[in-house]
């Protein structure tokens, strides 16, 4: 981390990208939560991204839920190239519609201003949607990813993020992958050849706390901002 990653974070153009917040990954009973328990825990996943998103909405940061293609009758059945994650989502029904294992985690629903992109048929939040219109309209130049999973949808949406233009920052402790060695991968082997900044959640909260916009609009920062960090 560096003096430059901490001036190029500001409150009005820097959005979370929140990816694939279902339960069939963060709630227990969905289908694939014992496939990521182990690292889930052992980053501490859950209580990170309570700590983020907490911060995030203290300060004001855009929030952008970017989901996953929700599984319906008959989707990929006549397709001449599904991929190896999309025959497995069309044989566990992973994220079916109008399932439980399909609906945001109670605790990282979107709320109020949060902009809901439209669902990603591959891994990227980017090809087939809105993403890039909505982070443009919204003056986004700075994306922080947080959600799952780490060497899939993550890495896939923040690598074509930094192919767009956009500067991109990957939470290595809000994340996780069914292995370590994924992990190792993500963070060490294939995120540093894209992402701008890898930050731990600490690292993270350090530098939007320094976020000066509370200065500049000529108000003192609020108590609910330093609550939330604590």
């Amino acid at each position: 981390m560096n003096d430059d990653t901490i001036i190029g974070f500001k409150k009005d153009s820097t959005a979370l990208l929140l990816v694939d917040p279902y339960n069939d990954f963060l709630s227990e009973g969905g289908i694939l939560f014992p496939r990521i328990k182990g690292v889930a825990d052992e980053v501490g996943l859950m209580d990170n991204l309570r700590k983020i998103m907490s911060v995030v909405r203290a300060i004001g940061i855009q929030v952008f839920i970017v989901p996953h293609r929700r599984w319906q009758p008959g989707d990929y059945e006549d397709w001449r190239h599904p991929n190896p994650t999309q025959q497995l989502i069309q044989e566990i029904h992973l994220f079916a519609k109008d399932s439980w294992g399909g609906e945001w985690h109670p605790e990282f629903a979107p709320q109020g201003h949060d902009v809901v992109v439209h669902e990603h048929w591959g891994q990227s939040g980017f090809p087939n949607t809105d993403l890039d219109m909505q982070l443009k309209q919204h003056g986004i130049s700075h994306v922080v990813l947080v959600g799952l999973l780490a060497n899939s949808c993550i890495e896939s949406t923040g690598r074509y993020a930094m192919e767009l233009g956009y500067h991109v920052t990957l939470v290595r402790d809000a994340t996780a992958a069914f292995s370590q060695e994924m992990m190792r991968s993500a963070h060490e082997l294939n995120g540093p050849t894209f992402a701008h900044s890898i930050l731990k959640t600490a690292e993270l909260v350090d530098v939007l706390s320094q976020i000066s916009h509370n200065k500049a609009a000529g108000f003192e920062r609020q108590d609910p901002l330093t609550a939330a960090i604590m």
